[in-house]
């Protein structure tokens, strides 16, 4: 009986090592809010790109002329 016992703890401390784990959730509203976030950052730039070239070529052309 006591060597049952023992056959039963040491299957019991082998077998946590084959569980897997649940993937944790993940929140969709989270996700997208960090998308739009992103793409507004990134009309942000493109804004101040766009119009310091244009700033920058009205420079030039006034001094040109």
């Amino acid at each position: 009986m006591s060597t049952e016992s023992l056959h039963r703890t040491s299957e019991i401390v082998e077998t946590p090592s084959q569980y897997v784990e649940t993937p944790k959730r993940v929140n969709v509203d989270v996700l997208k809010q960090r998308l739009l976030e992103e793409k507004k950052k990134e009309k942000v730039k493109r804004t101040i790109i766009l119009s310091s070239v244009i700033v920058s070529l009205g420079a030039l052309t006034m001094l040109t002329y």
